[in-house]
């Protein structure tokens, strides 16, 4: 898939300020500071797409941008540490759960995760999260440069294997990286695939 062209639509606190649900949606999540909204801006190819921080917690709100006028891209908020009240903190996560469990369109959800870190428990628990609600979801792993191939190779397995402690079988895994493009024709050509069959 070649995206021609990427649009910022709305910024909506709730799932029923998003845009009308008619066409293909994914969604993009993971803990602050994942390198999300990188993925986003490189999967694109607009540079400034989405906005990136130094500093966790910059998305705050579901953002919806329409990808060559036939499907939406979300990037919401991040989970995890973020330095924002507790308050402020349930509030994302109500907003989060409300648009993920509420949003008939979203044919996928991008789970991103630093390949550069054990599995930790905050991503496991949101993912069986979602399996509970029968959310279709797949795992992203970032930061992929950043390793040699061998321990990039040993994390890979070792995630794995801690999924399969609980899931009878691992969900669709992309391997990324923003600075070297890595995966990305990989993620477009799945999502064009599932376009087709939508």
């Amino acid at each position: 898939m070649k995206i021609k062209t990427a649009v910022f639509v709305k910024s909506s606190s709730l799932h029923e300020q998003c845009p009308k649900a008619d066409r293909p949606e994914y969604a993009f999540i993971g803990r602050s500071n994942v390198g999300k909204s990188s993925l986003i801006n490189a999967l694109t190819g607009f540079g400034s797409l989405a906005k990136t921080s130094s500093k966790p917690g910059k998305t705050q709100v579901i953002n919806h941008f329409m990808i060559n006028d036939t499907w939406y891209l979300v990037d919401l908020p991040g989970y995890g540490y973020a330095k924002v009240s507790q308050t402020d903190r349930q509030k994302w996560a109500q907003m989060i759960d409300g648009y993920l469990f509420n949003r008939e369109n979203l044919t996928c959800t991008f789970v991103l995760v630093d390949s550069r870190i054990e599995p930790q428990k905050i991503d496991l628990e949101f993912m069986e999260k979602l399996g509970a609600n029968g959310v279709p979801f797949c795992i992203v792993f970032t930061k992929t440069d950043k390793l040699r191939p061998p321990q990039l190779q040993t994390q890979l397995d070792n995630y794995r294997a801690k999924l399969l402690e609980t899931w009878q079988e691992v969900p669709l895994i992309f391997v990324t990286s923003s600075e070297s493009r890595v995966g990305q024709k990989e993620v477009l050509a799945q999502i064009e695939e599932w376009n087709k069959s939508n």
